[in-house]
This record gives structure tokens, C-alpha cells and sequence, in this order.
């Protein structure tokens, strides 16, 4: 990446624009963790390839824009993806004739990779200045042959009606395929992938962002091997096709490092597999990581560092209460404590943590579990989830009695949780005196940060906001976080928001990744005190709100404000 401060000099001396007007975009564009080039494009300063050519020539380079190029398979084999994408360069010709090699990079002045590619090479180098896009078109291009290899395979299983399913899954396309779906959802960053048998063909589908999206069709001949495929794979009967299944592949490789969970249905059209998609090989995140605002973070801090008590986070399936659950493990995972699980399945092993697998088929619960954890002598208990009554009371036992348990349950907000746990039977003295925090949140999509463009309200959109929010409400959740907005509700159109208008590096959606979006309920003093009374969701949320609590709605249109989602993400995860 080229360093900022040589950006600000040529575009002091090439542009019209004070130093002071460049050092507020280059402070908005660190704020929005935005590449500060593109930032200056979409804000119309400059350019792109005005500014690209004022780069070059400072550099002494020529530019190149390669995002309407495809490379051919013998460049992009000169390179390996890992090369290209840690340090942004391309080979993008080769003239055998002279031995000369061209080069793209973002960065003209990494010497270093520049001599590595001419050692590895033995060829002559001629370096080019090119855009960050150009990089990311040319990183897809090392996928991009996954159609080809596809129907490639098709025609040579046209024959394969008469042999086994075992037969078929050890046939090379076969293996083939699975391998190139694998690789290509790892690539993409999905969560799940979904092959489901149709009447004519079979339907592949990745959920990208918590969204689902068509990939690819096969033919309905590969089927039979294709579903034999995954169940060697994931250590399932070959010949059981009437009940479900469920299994787990491991992949590791110098690239990554995943579990795959793996459910077979029984469905009208043969076998329905889904495979949940879980990378071992990121990093837990920290708090901050993780989005939580300014006035959750340390309400969160202080509630994590008491001994005993119940955390509980909240929210639907798929909205990242596992990845917070081990997030708050991480930081209590210290040397002086022990800390055991009981978890459904295992997603992330950590060190010094105690995990345990539950299997209903032998009686292994999560009731029984935490009942067998609380003879471990643990200090901290994790529950993947509770279910049940038992379940619900062992934990709140276990926390009144000087654990400090974590757990997670299926409920929309933090003020209903309350009402779920006394309904499963924990008397309302329990749940006043034992839980300390609920976290209910959701998961929305990012802004992709290359065709990122701001826009203000217009007096529809303010329309259908209203009917789904009080706009009230959602100001004074943007004044309580210290955020400047305008004295009255119909001046909410004053107010800048954002979303992408799509590009390729999103696969033209205008998102890119996802984040939290939080309401963090403390059970203070005054909360406690309801409780015991028995007081509605409605009292208990406006001593919540009067407290200081931030809702999800107020969370996510305080991010919607920053441009990291848009405002209908928002409407999309929060609407009832």
C-alpha cells in the first residue's frame, strides 16, 4: 500500500484542495475503514484514473487498469493466489521472446517483492502502478475456471447409471466437483452450502452474508455420486436414504482450516445436504472486534469480570451468538481458572478449555452435561444452548451457587428473555438474583467499501421508516452515543447515509462481509426489583430505556449513520 503521506503530497501539488479539506478525508476514510484512494474517488476529489496517472508519474511508472482483462491460466500460474493477494502484484505478461515479465502492483516501492518475483522468474521486470479492483478482478480469475472444470465433468457422467453410488463417489470427476464446490465456498467466504435434488437437475446454493444465492446446476446424472461423495466424506451409511444423517468433514490445508457440519434430509426429490462451513482458522475476535458501541463495551467489560452470575446472549439462528459467546471465553481464559463446556456441535477448539460434544442418542444432554460439569469443580461454564426446563434451571442453580455460566437462547430482544426463562419454569427470584447481562443481537451485511456512496433520506423512505420506528427514538439512541443530529424528526433528512452500488468485488450486491448489531440489558438494581415483581415486557423495557440501554434498532441506525450497513439491512434484521 502506498504510504498516505506521499498521497497527501502529490495530491497537495496535482489538485485543487487544501490541506485541510485532504487531512478531514483522509481522517473519515480511517474511520469508516475505508482504502483512502477509493475514498477520495467516490467522494469525487478526484478521479480514478486522474489520480492513478498523478500516482504513476510520481513513481516513474506507467499505469495500468486491468478490470476488464481476463488473464490467461499461464500467467496466473506464475504467481500463487496466496503471493497476489498478501501483496497486491500481478503478472499480467510475458514475453518469452525477451524474457521480459510485466508487473501490476499497488505499490511500486515494495522493492522487496519486486526482486523476489525476478529471482523466482529469472526474467526481466517492467513494474505498472494499477487500482486495488484491478487486483480483486484478477484474484476471482484464480476461480474463475470452477464453470469450466464443471462442465467439463458433465459429459463423462453421462454413462454412470449402472454402477454403484459407492463406484461413482470414487470416480475422479465426481471427487472432482465436491472438491471444487468446497473450495470455491471457502473461497467465497460462505457459511453454508446447500445441493438440492430438483425433478431434472440438482441446485447449488452458498449462503454468503446470511444471504442465499444460486451458484451452479448440475446435471441430475451426478447426483447419486455426488450425495455418495459427501456421505464418505463426512463417515455416513451409504445405503441409508429414508432417515437423516448427520456428520463432520475436516479440511486442512497451507491455505486453511476447516469443519464442516453436515446434515443429509430425505426430501421428494432424493437427498437434501447442508453444510455448515466453520473456519477454525480465524482468530477469536475481540470486543471491539466484535462492533459493540461505545456504551455497551464496558457495560459488557464490567459484567464479564464478575465470579458468578449468568451471561445469556440472544438472538436467531445464524446472528453470531456462538462467536460472542467464545469471544467472552477468550478474555476469562486465563491460567487461574478452570472453564468447561457443554456444546452442540464443538465450532472452535480453544486451549485449557474443557469441550464436550453432547449426543442425545446416549443420554449425553445438555442438562445432564452442566449436571456433570458442576462435579468437574469448573470456575466458568459454557452452555451452547438452553433448550429446556432442566436445562434452564440447572444453569441458574449453578450460577446462584458461584459459576459464572454463559449460555445462549432464541428470543428477538434482551427484555424478552426474561419472560422465556421464568416461562421454562426458573422462578422469578432465580433469574432477579442470577443473571448479570443478556446480549441480543443480530448480524447485517457491510457496505462493500469499494462502491461506497453516500445519499440523504428522502421524504418516502422517512415515510416507511416511520411506520416501522418511533424516528424519535432512533435520534435520542444517536444523541445517547454522542452523535450530532438535528433538533427535529423531520430534519432526519439532513442526516448522510450510505450503501453500495455494487462493483465486482461484491458480485454487484453494494455488500461485503457482516457485523453485529447489539442491545445490551444489565440487570441493575432497579431491573432486579421489577423482575420480583413480576413486572410486564413493557415496564421492564422502559426502565431499561430510562437506564440508558441502547436497542438494536438505535444500535443498527447509529452504524447505518457511519456507513458500515444500510438503513434497509437494518429494516431487513430488526422488522417483526
Amino acid at each position: 500500500m502506498i504510504h498516505q503521506h506521499r498521497i497527501k503530497q502529490i495530491l497537495l501539488q496535482q489538485a485543487k484542495i487544501s490541506e485541510k479539506e485532504l487531512a478531514t478525508l483522509f481522517s473519515e476514510a480511517r474511520n469508516k475503514h475505508i482504502n483512502v484512494l477509493t475514498y477520495l474517488v467516490n467522494q469525487k476529489v478526484i478521479g480514478q484514473q486522474d489520480l492513478y496517472r498523478l500516482l504513476a508519474a510520481d513513481f516513474g511508472v506507467p499505469f495500468i487498469d486491468l478490470k476488464n482483462i481476463t488473464l490467461n491460466k499461464s500467467l496466473l500460474e506464475i504467481l500463487p493466489e496466496a503471493i497476489v493477494q498478501t501483496h497486491e502484484v500481478i503478472v499480467f505478461e510475458h514475453n518469452t521472446t525477451n524474457n521480459i515479465i510485466k508487473i501490476a502492483t499497488t505499490d511500486p516501492d515494495d522493492l522487496q517483492t519486486i526482486d523476489f518475483i525476478k529471482k523466482k522468474t529469472g526474467a526481466n521486470i517492467q513494474v505498472y502502478l494499477t487500482t486495488q479492483e484491478s487486483i480483486d478482478h484478477v484474484i476471482k480469475q484464480y476461480h474463475g475456471h470452477i464453470a469450466e472444470e464443471l462442465a467439463a465433468f458433465q459429459q463423462p457422467l453421462q454413462n454412470t447409471n449402472e454402477l454403484s453410488a459407492s463406484d461413482i463417489a470414487r470416480d475422479v470427476p465426481i471427487i472432482k466437483i465436491v472438491d471444487t464446490i468446497l473450495d470455491y465456498a471457502i473461497f467465497q467466504n460462505a457459511s453454508d452450502i446447500h445441493i438440492e435434488p430438483a425433478e431434472t437437475n440438482i441446485v447449488i446454493r452458498f449462503r454468503i452474508d446470511g444471504i442465499l444465492r444460486e451458484v451452479m446446476t448440475l446435471p441430475k446424472t451426478v447426483q447419486p455420486g455426488l450425495i455418495a461423495r459427501v456421505k464418505i466424506l463426512a463417515s455416513l451409511k451409504l445405503d441409508e436414504h429414508r432417515l437423516p444423517q448427520d456428520g463432520r468433514i475436516n479440511l486442512v490445508n497451507d491455505k486453511f482450516k476447516v469443519a464442516i457440519r453436515v446434515s443429509v434430509l430425505p426430501v421428494f426429490d432424493g437427498e437434501k445436504v447442508v453444510m455448515r462451513i466453520l473456519d477454525e482458522s480465524k482468530n477469536i475476535l475481540t470486543l471491539e472486534q466484535l462492533g459493540l458501541n461505545t456504551m455497551a463495551l464496558p457495560v459488557v467489560q464490567r459484567n464479564i469480570a464478575k465470579p458468578h452470575g449468568m451471561i445469556l446472549v440472544t438472538g436467531p439462528t445464524g446472528s453470531g451468538k456462538t462467536t460472542s459467546l467464545y469471544t467472552i471465553l477468550n478474555i476469562l481464559n486465563t491460567s487461574g481458572v478452570n472453564i468447561s463446556t457443554v456444546e452442540d456441535p464443538i465450532e472452535y477448539r480453544m486451549p485449557r478449555v474443557n469441550q464436550s460434544q453432547i449426543n442425545p442418542k446416549i443420554g449425553f444432554t445438555f442438562a445432564s452435561g452442566l449436571r456433570t460439569l458442576l462435579r468437574q469443580d469448573p470456575n466458568i461454564i459454557m452452555v451452547g444452548e438452553i433448550r429446556d426446563n432442566e436445562t434452564a434451571e440447572i444453569a441458574a442453580h449453578a450460577a446462584m451457587t458461584g459459576h459464572l455460566v454463559l449460555s445462549t437462547l432464541h428470543t428477538n430482544d434482551s427484555v424478552g428473555t426474561i419472560a422465556r426463562i421464568t416461562e421454562m419454569g426458573v422462578p422469578h427470584f432465580l433469574v432477579a438474583s442470577t443473571i448479570n447481562l443478556i446480549i441480543a443481537q443480530r448480524l447485517v451485511r457491510k457496505i462493500c467499501t469499494n462502491c461506497i456512496q453516500s445519499y440523504q433520506l428522502s421524504k418516502k423512505t422517512l415515510e416507511e421508516l416511520s411506520k416501522q420506528y418511533n424516528l424519535a427514538n432512533l435520534l435520542d439512541g444517536l444523541i445517547k452515543l454522542g452523535e450530532t443530529v438535528p433538533a427535529e424528526t423531520q430534519a432526519l433528512n439532513e442526516l448522510n447515509f450510505y450503501r453500495g452500488h455494487g462493483c465486482r468485488n461484491c458480485s454487484d450486491t453494494g455488500y461485503h462481509g457482516r457485523l453485529g448489531i447489539y442491545e445490551v440489558l444489565e440487570i441493575t438494581p432497579a431491573i432486579s426489583q421489577a423482575i420480583l415483581q413480576q413486572a410486564s415486557k413493557t415496564e421492564l423495557l422502559a426502565i431499561a430505556q430510562k437506564e440508558n440501554m441502547i436497542s438494536i434498532a438505535q444500535d443498527g441506525f447509529a452504524k447505518a449513520k457511519h456507513g458500515l450497513t444500510t438503513i434497509e439491512e437494518i429494516l431487513r434484521v430488526t422488522k417483526e
